[in-house]
């Protein structure tokens, strides 16, 4: 950083205008304490640019600086929000917001600022009592017919981190042109022009009221009550991970039927610091280790967690060997969707017009399962704003029945726009209690699944380049693959190249045609003669782009799993190659 002069010097200008008045005195002895030291690299860090709403809004590291979460990047943000929305909705004299937080360090006294916030500038705000899961804020701005909302919430990243989302009146995070429009008004707030005196007659305090509304209508999603009355006494295991599921999924499964919940004591504490996980990400294996060490205690028949904001959903089951494996993210997708298509089929309740929701970077083996049940799918961006926006646009005309994304998110219903684990988990618990009523596990439903539409093996590989040298490294992976893309993967032939930044695909044939997409996106995609699939794009709330690699096989038995599933390990592994991954 030393070398880099001319950036020290910008980034020491805007941090001085941080010792002024307008700010408290712990964050200007924070930014003094950065201005004095020798290593400026916590100073580049903290002001090099100013935090952008990115695919999930705000989201950074805690701390004091103009990239960092703060009560002032906070501030700025609910005050452009604020003035948008005045814009927006000029005409109303009743313009309201949702506000509601998760467990993390600052999420309350986030939450309260933003609160306090919208109320000075003559928006009312209903703001939760608690911390909620994420569901319930998108589900609460469409009951109380509200403009908008903000959830402080970081998902799963790592304690250190922050977020903020910001929600439209459907209930869903904004898209364009309302992103553009926030942005530019956060652009022009000054600190000093933010109003941080509330008035407390504009905030009203929601909870309970809004909590059995919503677990009600939750409850309406069940599709089989006969299976789970007659295993009602299904042993489940469930860890909210110290976070906001802990309020309303032991509710929900006892709604809906379930007697039988053990809660993993150690994870049913709310504290942002996640003490007993090296991350809260219901993703990794590590994250599910003690509710593993009492499954295996209570011989139980699924494991569940929620991450900290209860959006996103992880599982295990036991496999033919009765060893507890993990179910990645494609595959709970592919089961829920599986689920909901053949049982909502087997009651009579399946229609024509009926329709589901992947993003592009989920198997395909999605896609065979709604062929075969002659139903559409529909392929979006990453993010559920996207699949927000296709039952928006299709809101009177057709039905939602399900939705997801590889990274454990799933909503079933569309009476929420954004992923929910509460009504997640209800419904995988009553997918387990189908399956074991007619002798089966889970994964005996995901072999049947793979022996009918083909076996599919899915890996993301993450690759971490924190900072600014970071994000320029990333930027240039992306110019390189673009200017040289491969024309084999790991033996595979490439036949089709897509790039959503051009909204173009180029066939085999050097044939090039228009992608139907809403906008633009950085993200390239690459299909191979044999099935073989593999999309990369950077995060928007992370340092890191992603790969996502899916191969295919063919199975007969069940019995083949494992080895089909090391044959697409190591095709993998040499796909891995022909990128320079490994």
């Amino acid at each position: 950083m030393s070398n880099n002069s001319e950036l020290i010097a910008q980034c020491e200008a805007k941090a001085r205008q941080w010792l002024s008045p307008s700010f408290d005195k712990e964050t200007r002895d924070a930014v003094e304490a950065m201005l004095k030291n020798d290593d400026k690299t916590d100073l580049v860090e903290s002001f090099y640019k100013d935090l952008e709403f990115g695919t999930g809004g705000l989201r950074g590291i805690m701390g004091a600086g103009t990239n960092r979460m703060n009560i002032y990047t906070v501030g700025m943000a609910t005050q452009g929000f604020a003035n948008y929305l005045k814009k927006c909705f000029a005409g109303r004299k009743d313009i309201s917001v949702v506000v509601c937080h998760d467990c993390r360090n600052n999420s309350r006294k986030f939450a309260v600022t933003v609160a306090d916030i919208f109320s000075a500038n003559g928006i009312k705000a209903y703001l939760f009592d608690d911390m909620r899961p994420t569901p319930e804020c998108s589900f609460a701005i469409r009951e109380l017919k509200c403009q908008a909302g903000v959830n402080i919430t970081a998902s799963h990243n790592p304690k250190e981190y922050n977020g903020y989302k910001a929600y439209w009146e459907d209930g869903a995070q904004v898209l364009a042109p309302h992103d553009t429009g926030i942005i530019e008004e956060v652009n022009k707030v000054k600190v000093d022009e933010v109003k941080f005196q509330g008035n407390p007659a504009l905030i009203q305090t929601i909870g309970a009221d809004i909590d059995k509304v919503y677990l009600d209508r939750v409850h309406t999603l069940s599709i089989d009550a006969e299976a789970i009355s007659h295993q009602h006494n299904l042993k489940i295991v469930y860890t909210p991970l110290h976070g906001t599921g802990m309020m309303l999924i032991p509710q929900s499964l006892k709604l809906w039927g379930f007697d039988n919940v053990h809660c993993v004591k150690e994870q049913m504490v709310k504290d942002g610091n996640f003490p007993t996980v090296v991350s809260p990400n219901p993703e990794y294996a590590e994250a599910l280790t003690l509710a593993l060490r009492d499954a295996k205690e209570l011989d139980a028949d699924i494991v569940m967690a929620s991450d900290p904001d209860a959006d996103r959903v992880g599982m295990a089951c036991k496999n033919d060997k009765g060893e507890w494996v993990l179910i990645n993210g494609n595959q709970t997708c592919l089961i829920f969707l599986y689920y909901i298509i053949t049982n909502r089929k087997n009651k009579g309740l399946l229609k024509p017009s009926d329709f589901i929701v992947k993003t592009i970077v989920t198997t395909e083996v999605i896609r065979k399962v709604a062929e075969k049940a002659g139903i559409e799918m529909r392929d979006c961006y990453t993010g559920f704003k996207w699949i927000a926006r296709e039952i928006r646009l299709s809101e009177g005309k057709q039905q939602y029945i399900g939705g997801g994304e590889e990274s454990y998110g799933f909503l079933a219903e569309d009476f929420v726009r954004d992923k929910d684990a509460v009504s997640a988990i209800s419904l995988l618990a009553e997918i387990c209690a189908w399956a074991k009523d007619q002798g089966k596990t889970l994964y005996d439903i995901l072999m049947g699944i793979y022996l009918e539409y083909g076996f599919s093996k899915e890996f993301t590989i993450n690759v971490v380049r924190p900072g600014k040298t970071g994000a320029e490294e990333i930027q240039q992976m992306m110019t390189n693959f673009r200017k040289n893309p491969p024309t084999d993967l790991g033996g595979s032939k490439v036949v089709l190249w897509k790039d959503y930044a051009s909204l173009e695909q180029t066939d085999a044939e050097g044939k090039v045609t228009k992608l139907d997409m809403p906008t633009t996106s950085n993200v390239l995609q690459w299909f191979c003669s044999d099935g073989t699939k593999v999309s990369v794009r950077p995060s928007g709330t992370e340092p890191k782009i992603k790969f996502y690699i899916e191969v295919k096989g063919i199975m007969h038995d069940a019995s083949e799993y494992e080895k089909l599933d090391e044959e697409g390990a190591q095709k993998i592994d040499a796909i891995k190659k022909s990128l320079n991954l490994d």
